[in-house]
C-alpha cells in the first residue's frame, strides 16, 4: 500500500505595507533621531548637523547615498553601551515620534487589521529606530521591514549586514520576506501600499492597490497620471 502524500494547505490573504516618514508619522524619524542627539549634546553639533542635513536634502531631492547615510547614523550607535542606546531611544520616541503619529494614518492601519490583514511597516529607516516605533503601532518585529544594522558582541559596528531598506531595496527584502511567509503556507492574493514619496515608487507599483499619503510634487504628479488614491493624512 503507498504511503499518502501530504499536501500543504495555502491560506490566502491580504497584506497591507505601509511606509512610516511621512505617511504614518507627520515627521522624518531618521532625521529627528540626528536632531535628538544633537539636542541632548552627544555629537558635535556643527559637524553632526552640516552632515545630517545634507543626507536629509539628498533624501528629498532622490539622490542619497542609502548606504553611506546609514553608516553615518550606525556610527555613533556604535559609540554607546546597547542599554544606554535603549533609553534614549525610549525618551525619544516618547518626546519626538508619539506627538507626530498621525491619527489617521493609526485609523487605516487598524481598519486593516480589524478587518484581518496582515500589516506590515516597510522602513528606509535603521531598525534600531523603526522597530520600537513600529510597537507603538501594535506592530511586531516579525513585520518590520527597515535597514539592518550589524550588531557584534551587544554593540552597533556601524556596518550595514544587508542592503539598504530603500527604493528597488524595499522590494528586495519585501520578496525575503514574503518567501517565508510562502514557506509556512501563506499566499497573499491582495497587497496595499501606502507612501508619500517618490523613492517609493517601486513599492507603489508592486502593489496591487496604491494609496499616496501627503504625496511630495513628484509621487503627487505620478498618481494622478495612473489614477492612483490620494489621501491626506497630514496633522
Amino acid at each position: 500500500m503507498s504511503t499518502p502524500s501530504i499536501v500543504s494547505q495555502t491560506v490566502s490573504r491580504t497584506l497591507a505595507l505601509f511606509d512610516l516618514d511621512h505617511t504614518l508619522l507627520d515627521v522624518d524619524s531618521d532625521y529627528l533621531w540626528g536632531e535628538y542627539i544633537v539636542k541632548h549634546n552627544l555629537v558635535d553639533e556643527a559637524e553632526y548637523r552640516t552632515a545630517n542635513q545634507k543626507f536629509y536634502n539628498d533624501y528629498i531631492e532622490g539622490t542619497l547615498d542609502a548606504t553611506a547615510y546609514n553608516e553615518f547614523v550606525a556610527q555613533f550607535l556604535s559609540s554607546l553601551p546597547m542599554d544606554r542606546l535603549h533609553e534614549l531611544r525610549e525618551d525619544y520616541i516618547k518626546s519626538e515620534i508619539e506627538p507626530h503619529i498621525r491619527p489617521k494614518a493609526m485609523e487605516v492601519l487598524c481598519q486593516h487589521i480589524e478587518q484581518g490583514h496582515d500589516v506590515v511597516i516597510i522602513s528606509a529607516t535603521n531598525d534600531f529606530v523603526v522597530s520600537a516605533i513600529a510597537k507603538r503601532f501594535g506592530i511586531e518585529d516579525g513585520n518590520v521591514l527597515s535597514t539592518p544594522l550589524e550588531i557584534k558582541d551587544e554593540r552597533y559596528t556601524g556596518k550595514l549586514t544587508d542592503k539598504p531598506n530603500f527604493k528597488e531595496g524595499k522590494i528586495y527584502h519585501l520578496d525575503k520576506w514574503i518567501g517565508k511567509q510562502q514557506l509556512a503556507g501563506i499566499h497573499f492574493d491582495k497587497t496595499y501600499a501606502y507612501s508619500d514619496s517618490k523613492n517609493d515608487l517601486p513599492l507603489l507599483e508592486w502593489a496591487d492597490v496604491a494609496i499616496c499619503v501627503s504625496p511630495d510634487d513628484a509621487l503627487h504628479a505620478h498618481a494622478l497620471a495612473h489614477r492612483w488614491a490620494v489621501e491626506d493624512w497630514s496633522i
